[in-house]
């Protein structure tokens, strides 16, 4: 292994952990990703939205679960964040949202400030771990 990330295995497999930096960077370009598409018309929603959400929900499903791995939790958890996400976005409204925005919270210092699990876990290896020479 060259210590090279495969991009479809980060993007589109569930399996194995991910780093805090690279959980950083991918959840801001999804983030951007999904500001901008938001910003096109509403037209356009009605013919391509059957496609675009679905393929960000998954994608961020993905990578959502291999950071919940690298915390040691199941990745089943990523199913109520990205709940909270659907229903804050684009902006919180009532008392529910205000509860929501909470489990966001959470999620955001367990995936974005604590580290990883030191060594390997029952997912698998620290991703930041060295690679072991052959």
């Amino acid at each position: 292994m060259s210590g090279q990330v495969d991009l479809a295995e980060l993007l589109l497999s569930s399996t194995g952990r991910l780093a805090r930096g690279a959980f950083l960077i991918v959840a801001a370009v999804l983030i951007g990703l999904t500001a901008l598409y938001e910003a096109t018309p509403p037209t356009l929603h009605l013919l391509t939205g059957w496609f675009v959400y679905p393929a960000l929900l998954f994608v961020g499903a993905c990578v959502l679960s291999k950071r919940l791995h690298d915390r040691g939790r199941s990745g089943w958890w990523s199913a109520v964040i990205l709940l909270a996400v659907i229903i804050v976005w684009p902006a919180p409204r009532g008392f529910f949202d205000f509860v929501f925005s909470l489990v966001l919270i959470w999620a955001v210092i367990e995936l974005g400030v604590m580290p990883g699990e030191p060594g390997a876990n029952r997912f698998g290896p620290n991703p930041q771990a060295p690679p072991a020479r052959a």
